[in-house]
């Protein structure tokens, strides 16, 4: 059963935590970063042999980028980074009490 709390008016609200960002299907834009004001986010650099590096090494052959999950639990599960994520990528879980 997912945990449940309270809204400010007492109606009931289900926090969906990101768990997940598919990176085939992130195209690296930001705006979830932009709106995630819990440090839960970090961008990577994907290289030519698929793998995540940094992405701002000047060294390193980047592809492209992408959004990383960094630290899961500072998710407080308000998706605002699915409300502004143009290609879905996210995967988000109820948490079970």
């Amino acid at each position: 059963m997912p945990v449940t709390f309270s809204t400010r008016d007492g109606s009931p609200w289900v926090p969906l935590y990101l768990t997940a960002i598919n990176d085939q299907a992130c195209i690296g834009c930001g705006r979830c970063f932009k709106v995630c004001g819990h440090d839960v986010l970090e961008m990577k650099g994907i290289n030519e042999d698929g793998e995540h590096c940094d992405p701002y090494d000047d060294d390193e052959e980047i592809v492209r980028k992408i959004m990383t999950v960094s630290n899961a639990g500072k998710c407080i599960g308000c998706e605002a980074c699915a409300k502004v994520c143009g290609t879905n990528a996210q995967s988000h879980e109820a948490a079970e009490a």
